[in-house]
């Protein structure tokens, strides 16, 4: 099957979100998302000026070939606007391969290795009861895990608390939103919020918290262990992660599980984290870890240390990026979990898909390829609108991590 056209499409229903779409001479077509939240409009100028023109005439089954002319060919390798622009051609080319095949996309890649993909929710509240509260609106829903956020008393604008109902996105103005940050405040306050879950919903619920890369390391090692008493399934960006060392100082000071990698884009962000045993679970996802392909070598690295995956799951991404992480998860050997936040009605609609959840896990359906699809009319109807996300900064005006 030769590439005969390939296009972008951009739409905004409920959020914005990129799409390409690869055509071939024989009808199958695939997609693939080139979402980068705040940024997209870098990556469809990527796509359109420098990787499209290059897709034209080639062979859609060349796989391998066409996500190394794509890396390798670039010689300004790696980064998120290059790494989401190829792993958009490469969830579209997988997404024609196994629908050529007629077979949905895990059994391509190997078959299934579990009969579901446990997922997990975000319960967020303005204070520790609404957290609370929350938690138990999870569980009544099916999910088994659940992330826990909450608002911190005297920090405006805290990380994870939503604006809506399921439906939380961060990105909403044109200009970037400015949020406090006090460490002292939310060291204190963490502990506070898992004991209160804990005591409400009891120790078969797995919990879950992001950090959101907050800490210093030695901050990081001190919550790690204030937090061990409610068992975490995992602790998600702790510190940041540019100096892959500093885990080494987290990991001496608390057992609390790490998680850790939804903004990296390749291996060697993650291989020191990985090969040293640093984490425990390691979130690169398709859409911006250069696609299925490359996910698993991550994933393969990864299982001869004994890191899971557990790959980023928000509404960042379109239903396309979660239609493929999930035929990977039920694939994947050292499957940990997967995020899921729900999309909005707006976005399902634009993106009908065969993706189904049920007592806690998501399965990807029998559909041939990714078994998501677009539909183009009613993406049209949704413009794109600029959006940026927010930033942080502490109480003497020192910009921070968001």
């Amino acid at each position: 099957m030769i590439i005969r056209n390939a296009k972008v499409i951009i739409c905004s229903p409920g959020r914005n979100f990129v799409t390409l779409k690869i055509e071939t001479d024989q009808g199958v077509y695939g997609i693939g998302d080139a979402t980068l939240n705040g940024r997209e409009k870098a990556v469809v100028a990527y796509l359109e000026d420098h990787v499209v023109p290059l897709l034209i005439g080639r062979d859609a089954s060349r796989i391998e070939d066409i996500w190394q002319a794509l890396y390798r060919g670039a010689y300004w390798r790696r980064g998120p606007i290059t790494m989401t622009a190829i792993a958009a051609v490469d969830t579209a080319l997988w997404d024609i391969k196994a629908k050529a095949a007629g077979m949905p996309l895990y059994q391509l890649l190997g078959g299934a290795s579990r009969n579901g993909v446990l997922v997990y929710g975000h319960a967020n509240g303005a204070d520790i009861a609404e957290t609370v509260d929350q938690v138990g609106r999870y569980k009544d829903m099916g999910y088994r895990a659940i992330r826990a956020q909450s608002g911190i008393p005297g920090v405006k604008g805290a990380y994870g608390v939503g604006r809506g109902d399921m439906y939380y996105e961060p990105a909403d103005a044109i200009l970037p939103t400015e949020t406090l940050w006090d460490t002292s405040s939310y060291v204190t306050f963490a502990p506070k919020l898992f004991e209160a879950i804990r005591n409400e919903h009891g120790d078969e619920i797995e919990l879950l918290h992001d950090v959101h890369h907050r800490l210093s390391p030695i901050e990081a090692g001190r919550l790690g262990k204030s937090l061990e008493p409610y068992r975490l399934f995992w602790m998600e960006d702790c510190t940041s992660a540019e100096n892959q060392e500093a885990f080494q100082l987290v990991r001496q000071h608390t057992v609390t599980p790490l998680a850790v990698g939804e903004i990296f884009n390749s291996i060697h962000d993650c291989r020191e984290l990985i090969q040293n045993q640093l984490i425990d679970y390691i979130r690169a996802t398709v859409v911006h870890a250069g696609g299925i392909t490359h996910m698993r070598q991550i994933a393969g690295l990864a299982a001869l240390y004994q890191v899971r995956t557990g790959c980023h799951g928000a509404t960042d991404l379109s239903p396309a990026s979660m239609g493929a992480a999930l035929h990977f998860d039920l694939w994947v050997p050292n499957f940990g979990i997967q995020e899921y936040m729900r999309h909005s009605e707006e976005t399902d609609a634009v993106f009908p898909h065969s993706y189904n959840f049920e007592d806690g896990y998501l399965h990807p359906g029998e559909t041939p390829g990714i078994g998501v699809d677009i539909d183009e009319k009613l993406a049209a109807k949704y413009p794109y609108q600029p959006r940026q996300l927010p930033i942080a900064r502490l109480r003497d005006g020192t910009m921070w991590n968001w």
